[in-house]
């Protein structure tokens, strides 16, 4: 049997765990057919989900359709838990992106397209609620190749559910080798289509109504007709060294800690070491009830007990790790105790945090503070709610404030030096700009005549152990390059710490150079709105927009309702938090605020925040930029600014 992982995405409220329990229902996996709006679906099964009638973790479901075993992972729809569903995607074979026909392609939509890109999921788009008034079918068509992709093509009919013969042509549009093929036999095979569905060419779409199960079934079959096992796990051999990508970390009612994984080649068996720890039970779920099973295969996603070290994107056995997930959060939120013991708190955070690294959660002993990371104001007030039930601590959170990035504009060579007696090491890094989605990348250029492979590795190592700060604001750096070009070491003095302190004091002392020539930059979260109102109050949004220091243009509604205008564009963070509440008051209701987190840009008030912040580079004696030299036996400091005049080594010419 075909053996597919398939995960559902969409904007909250398109339906998409509505979708999967028609799913299941039509499968013969649920006896009865649950709603979210009853809080019993099968899916949303933890009290938060059906308190709040959204999806907020992601679940595992399992089904069978013809020749088809179909695991299922439903995800958060909701923006706020974006990088929940962002994890998922690194397992997935397929993805089922839900469009609400009644309220088209929406921001989150559009973000979660993107991501299904990057991650290249091949992937099915079932449109939803087609039984709203006025759909039309063909305009759905027309918008979803607008903004999705020309792929993005009808591959059932409403009436019979069958295959449309007449999309041939413009399946053959999408690629010149099936192009070819349709030129000379009039038709394409199955096979052909089915290539072009995995290498993203083509967009397989479906229409129906979950809740009333219309066209469910036609969906079911187009999976089970379109969908194939990948290419790994069709030339699989039980013998076959052990790969397996962690996608998630939870724990059970119980508080037993599980592992998520999907194997990624291989066979795992209970009682296997990863990692020198041992495997205690392999647990295959389905909805909030698991089976045990003694061995997993190559494709199978199941949950581990007994592991402790691991992590969300990590890779096991064989596999590599994952790269680092696009959305991070843009909130830094204190923690208020209201009594509490700290300590306590603190252990459940970092428990939360096990579960979901991008919360963050950093613990200040000076202020005796806790804070952490996140996207908004609904994970902030789910945090406060798990942290109550789950944990008995009713506690809270300040207002919360936007967590700034710094970068530099233009190369610069830092260098440090790390020299007290009996002790020697010099690195010089050149710092240069990279590009805003790579983060912190490193390299080396190092001659090995002038610095051996072993201390060459103990730099690059350094430069990765730690989070560097930039020296405006104490922020964490992004888009940046660090290359190692020179480095010196004693053959008898120096041992693997020098080079480590040497190495990020070359970092700070490069940064404070760039900030005295002005190429050091503060960055802030900037957001992509959709804001729609009536036409007699176009104006005023314009100009609150204006206020807020983003930028607008006018574009097509889409919405059902004629009288609304919409207006997309970008602004600040900073500037945009609460507006949503504006907008509800000043419409009376019928305006709508869309936000999604569009990356960093420059800061629009930097000047303001770095005041405001009022960081001292130099005082922050973990982060140092200044060095140790040695004279007559002993070590001495030298400020940063005066590094170059006495380092050991030249400085390169920057081109």
């Amino acid at each position: 049997m075909k053996q597919i992982v398939t995960g559902i995405v969409a904007h909250v409220d398109a339906g998409k765990t509505t979708l999967s329990e028609a799913l299941l229902y039509q499968t013969g996996a649920l006896r009865q057919l649950g709603r979210v709006d009853h809080g019993d679906a099968f899916l949303d099964s933890d009290d938060l989900e059906k308190k709040r009638g959204i999806t907020i973790f992601s679940h595992q479901a399992n089904l069978t359709y013809r020749d088809l075993q179909l695991t299922l992972l439903d995800t958060p729809g909701h923006v706020d838990f974006a990088n929940q569903t962002e994890a998922v995607l690194s397992v997935l074979d397929y993805a089922i992106l839900v469009v609400s026909a009644q309220d088209g392609v929406q921001g989150y939509t559009r973000t979660l397209w993107q991501l299904l890109a990057h991650y290249h999921v091949p992937t099915f788009i079932f449109v939803n609620k087609i039984d709203v008034a006025g759909f039309e079918r063909t305009q759905m068509l027309s918008d979803l190749q607008r903004k999705f992709s020309e792929g993005c093509l009808p591959f059932a009919t409403v009436e019979t559910g069958e295959f449309v013969d007449d999309i041939n042509e413009s399946l053959a549009m999408c690629d010149e080798k099936a192009l070819d093929e349709f030129v000379t036999t009039g038709q394409l095979t199955d096979t052909s289509i089915r290539q072009m569905i995995v290498q993203r060419q083509v967009f397989p779409c479906y229409f129906g109504a979950a809740l009333k199960l219309t066209g469910v079934t036609d969906f079911l079959a187009g999976i089970a007709r379109w969908a194939e096992t990948s290419a790994n796990a069709a030339i699989s051999d039980e013998h076959e060294a052990f790969g397996a990508r962690v996608f998630k970390i939870t724990h059970d009612h119980k508080g037993e800690r599980l592992t998520w994984i999907r194997l990624t080649q291989g066979t795992l068996s209970t009682k296997a070491l990863i990692a020198d720890e041992k495997v205690n039970q392999i647990r295959v779920y389905n909805g909030t009830k698991f089976i045990l099973k003694p061995v997993v295969h190559i494709g199978e996603v199941c949950a581990l007990t007994g592991l402790t070290t691991t992590y969300q994107n990590q890779g096991l056995g064989q596999q590599a790790d994952g790269q680092a997930l696009v959305i991070r959060p843009v909130l830094n939120y204190a923690l208020d105790p209201k009594g509490q013991e700290i300590q306590a708190c603190l252990a459940a955070l970092r428990q939360l945090e096990d579960e979901n690294p991008q919360l963050h959660v950093t613990w200040s002993e000076h202020l005796q503070e806790i804070h952490v990371a996140l996207m908004g104001e609904v994970q902030l007030e789910i945090l406060e709610q798990i942290l109550q039930e789950r944990f008995k601590l009713p506690v809270g959170f300040d207002e919360g404030h936007i967590l700034y990035q710094e970068t530099i504009t233009a190369a610069i060579e830092g260098v440090g030096h790390f020299e007290p007696l009996r002790h020697y090491a010099e690195v010089h890094l050149r710092l240069e700009p990279a590009e805003h989605d790579q983060g912190v990348i490193f390299a080396s250029e190092c001659s090995l005549e002038n610095l051996s492979r072993n201390w060459q590795h103990q730099v690059l190592t350094s430069l990765a152990a730690k989070e560097h700060l930039g020296v405006l604001t104490g922020s964490p750096l992004t888009a940046i390059k660090m290359t190692l070009i020179n480095g010196r070491a004693s053959n008898v003095h120096t041992v693997g710490g020098d080079f480590r302190e040497a190495t990020w004091r070359a970092v700070r002392q490069g940064l404070m150079m760039a900030k005295m020539r002005g190429t050091c930059q503060l960055l802030e979260p900037w957001y992509r709105f959709r804001l729609e109102v009536t036409q007699d109050q176009v104006g005023r949004a314009m100009n609150d927009i204006q206020r807020m220091s983003g930028t607008f243009e006018p574009v097509e509604s889409g919405h059902t309702d004629e009288s609304l205008v919409s207006l997309t564009g970008f602004a600040p963070v900073s500037e945009m938090r609460g507006y949503a509440q504006e907008v509800y008051a000043y419409t009376h209701g019928q305006g709508q605020l869309t936000c999604l987190v569009d990356g960093y840009r420059p800061c629009h008030n930097a000047d303001e925040i770095e005041q405001l912040l009022a960081y001292e580079p130099v005082s922050d004696l973990e982060n140092t930029p200044d060095s140790v030299f040695c004279a007559h036996g002993a070590g001495y400091p030298v400020a940063w600014n005066q590094v170059p005049q006495a380092a050991h080594l030249p400085y390169a010419p920057l081109s």
